[in-house]
Formats: C-alpha cells, sequence, structure tokens
C-alpha cells in the first residue's frame, strides 16, 4: 500500500476534499455509515486541537486517494480511534470494494496496536476473532417524517400517544413549545452541559464534562461550520424557558445523536422524549437518511428506532511486545463490562447500584437518564 501519514492540519487540501467527496457520496454507493460526522475530516481536526496526538493515514491506490484513516496516536506506538469513548462511529472512510491490509497499514503508521469501540460496517481487515459487536440503533427519516410518525404509531402506539400528549400538556401547563433546530445562542452549550453533569452525577456515571477536553471540543464544534459538516444544538423551550436540548454532529445525510439533556424540573412531560421527535422532523424536512441514537441499551431508544446498524468494539494488531501489553491491560476490563451488558440481570443490578450513589452523591433527587 502507498501511505502518507499526516498532521490533519497538514493534509493536502485536494487530499481533504476527496475525503469529504467520499463520504457524500457514501449512500449512494451503499455505505451510509461512511456518511457519519464523526469519520469527517472535521470531527479529526478539532480532536485534534482539543486533545492532540492524530494523524490521519492516505492510502493511495494508482496515484489517487481512495481510503483516509483518523486515528491517535501515543509515543509507544498505541493507536486509538480518534475520541474514543466520545466517538460514535470510527473506521476506514473508503471507496468502494477497497480493501486493505490491516496490519500493514498499522506498520505504516507507526503503531503495533489500534483500537476502537465503534467500528462501522463493513471494515473486515480490522475485525478479528475478539471484536464485540453492538448494536446502534437509528430513527429512518428519508421517507419524510409523516412516514416515520405513522410507522411509529403502528410500531408503538401507546408511546406515541403518550408522548404527543405530554408535549401538549407541556404547552398547556408551561408555555407555548417551541423547537429550535440549529440554535445559535451560545449561552445555550452551558446549560447543556450543566444538566448532563448533574444527570451523570444522579446516576453515577462519569462526568464526561469533568474533562476539560471534552468541553473544548464542543465549544470548538459549535463553532465550526462547512458546506457538509456542522455541529448542531437543538433546543426545545416552553415559553421562554428552556426544557431540553442537545448537542449533536451533523453531516450532509446523517444526524449523529450525542448528548442530549434536559431539565428534571420538567421529567414529567417526557421533553427529551418530545425533543427527539421533533428532532427528526426537522431532519426530515432537511432530506437527511437517518438520525444515528448511538450504541447503547436504553428504552426510549427501543422505541423510536426503526432499524439497528452494527458497531464493533475490540483492536487489531501486529506481533508487538508494546501491543501484548496493551491487550493484556484492556482485555480483562472490556470482558467484565461488556458481560455485564450482555446481561440484563447483571445491567439492571448495576444500574440500581450506581443510581443509588449517585443519589448518595448528588443529596437526592431525579435518577432519570436519556443518554450515555
Amino acid at each position: 500500500m502507498d501511505v502518507a501519514v499526516y498532521h490533519p492540519g497538514e493534509l493536502p487540501g485536494a487530499d481533504r476534499s476527496a475525503w469529504t467527496a467520499l463520504q457524500s457520496r457514501a449512500p449512494a454507493l451503499g455505505s451510509p455509515q461512511l456518511a457519519n460526522p464523526f469519520l469527517s475530516p472535521e470531527f479529526a481536526e478539532a480532536v485534534d486541537r482539543c486533545r492532540g496526538g492524530v494523524r490521519v493515514a492516505v492510502l493511495h491506490q494508482e496515484g489517487r486517494p481512495a481510503a483516509f484513516l483518523p486515528f491517535q496516536r501515543s509515543a509507544l506506538g498505541i493507536g486509538r480511534a480518534v475520541g474514543l469513548g466520545v466517538s460514535d462511529a470510527q473506521g476506514l472512510v473508503h471507496r468502494p470494494g477497497f480493501g486493505w491490509d490491516a496490519r500493514e497499514l498499522l506498520r505504516a503508521c507507526g503503531l503495533s496496536v489500534l483500537e476502537f469501540d465503534h467500528l462501522v460496517a463493513g471494515q473486515q481487515p480490522f475485525e478479528t476473532a475478539s471484536s464485540v459487536r453492538h448494536a446502534s440503533p437509528v430513527i429512518d427519516v428519508d421517507q419524510g417524517f409523516e412516514a416515520y410518525l405513522a410507522g411509529l404509531r403502528a410500531r408503538s402506539p401507546k408511546f406515541t400517544r403518550t408522548t404527543l400528549a405530554k408535549e401538549r400538556k407541556l404547552g398547556r401547563d408551561v408555555g407555548p413549545v417551541r423547537y429550535v433546530h440549529d440554535e445559535r445562542d451560545p449561552a445555550a452549550l452551558p446549560a447543556l452541559m450543566r444538566w448532563k453533569s448533574a444527570q451523570y452525577r444522579r446516576t453515577g456515571r462519569t462526568d464526561r464534562f469533568a474533562q476539560p477536553w471534552i468541553v473544548r471540543l464542543l465549544r470548538h464544534l459549535f463553532h465550526t461550520r462547512t458546506d457538509s459538516f456542522a455541529g448542531l444544538l437543538s433546543v426545545l423551550y416552553a415559553g421562554e424557558r428552556p426544557v431540553a436540548a442537545h448537542f449533536g454532529l451533523r453531516s450532509d445525510a446523517v444526524l449523529g445523536c450525542w448528548f442530549p439533556a434536559y431539565d428534571p424540573q420538567f421529567a414529567k412531560f417526557s421533553p427529551g422524549l418530545v425533543l427527539h421527535l421533533r428532532m427528526a422532523q426537522a431532519a426530515a424536512a432537511e432530506s437527511m437518511a437517518y438520525l444515528d441514537l448511538g450504541r447503547g441499551a436504553k428504552d426510549y431508544k427501543d422505541s423510536l428506532k426503526t432499524r439497528e446498524l452494527t458497531v464493533s468494539e475490540g483492536w487489531v494488531m501486529r506481533p508487538h511486545p508494546v501491543a501484548l501489553g496493551h491487550r493484556a491491560r484492556r482485555a480483562p476490563v472490556r470482558a467484565l463490562r461488556n458481560a455485564v451488558l450482555a446481561r440484563p440481570e447483571l445491567f439492571a443490578s448495576a444500574d440500581r447500584v450506581l443510581k443509588q450513589w449517585g443519589r448518595l452523591r448528588s443529596g437526592g433527587g431525579d435518577s432519570s437518564a436519556t443518554r450515555r
């Protein structure tokens, strides 16, 4: 393989344009997951700016760029997917039918191992016997919102009826319901992060916004806009009060659902569910293909989804002491976590313990969770 490795900011303009073009054509070419905004050059650049260590491998075929692999590399040659832990789509963005040798690619990138937790479908060279597959629910809106809503009513009539009734009640009790799909008021983003941090604490989860680089990342992406990519802040208002919000990423075809949260004072109105329906309506109006709800089992995802994609977790490695050591450290932790997630009774018990711990830390209160 003819491989060149760049810092994101040093990527030649023609190569960057080719990367964006591959993503734009991906749905029509039968690879819709490659259109995910987490696989875009803008996301790789943002992570590099806010955390560092990002590189982009450009694979050439017949003198032309045929594939792009963004990754993060440590000084020891340990590779991780860009934004590992917060990215909902990872892998090689490539031409249809393009093949590659994973070990040879790792060698060209100076890596002994490459770890991922949301590897999209169609990445067979990166999949190994130890890879674990997970469902990633989506909401298809390519046939329009009315078609989606009709399907939702048929699949989950009580859920749909109850959610729409709560939206009407929210409007009567609090104030007229208003949805802003692309809120540009920068004050709305800190409010979302405060809600989300409080939710993490209530439910005993690690507060992602306690990590400064993630806060910087969202602020940077909020101001990132190109013809094919944007950080999208959506807010649901009741009267003049914001009651729910979501920050995600969008490409031409896919809205990546990322950080939703709501004001727990209004929990009885299910504002998070109302927000997701409004997001689906707006995405359909913009002729998008689907909303990616992200990996992870949640009741609300099961109710809203139209189908599921598959993402994989694991690593690919070449014979090297550093790779063996990395696997020895990481494998037991991943195996334990996935065993808990795969067994509902274990997950339910673990979830209860985390929520009890969260209530103790926060001094009680609502323990509902929306995402992540």
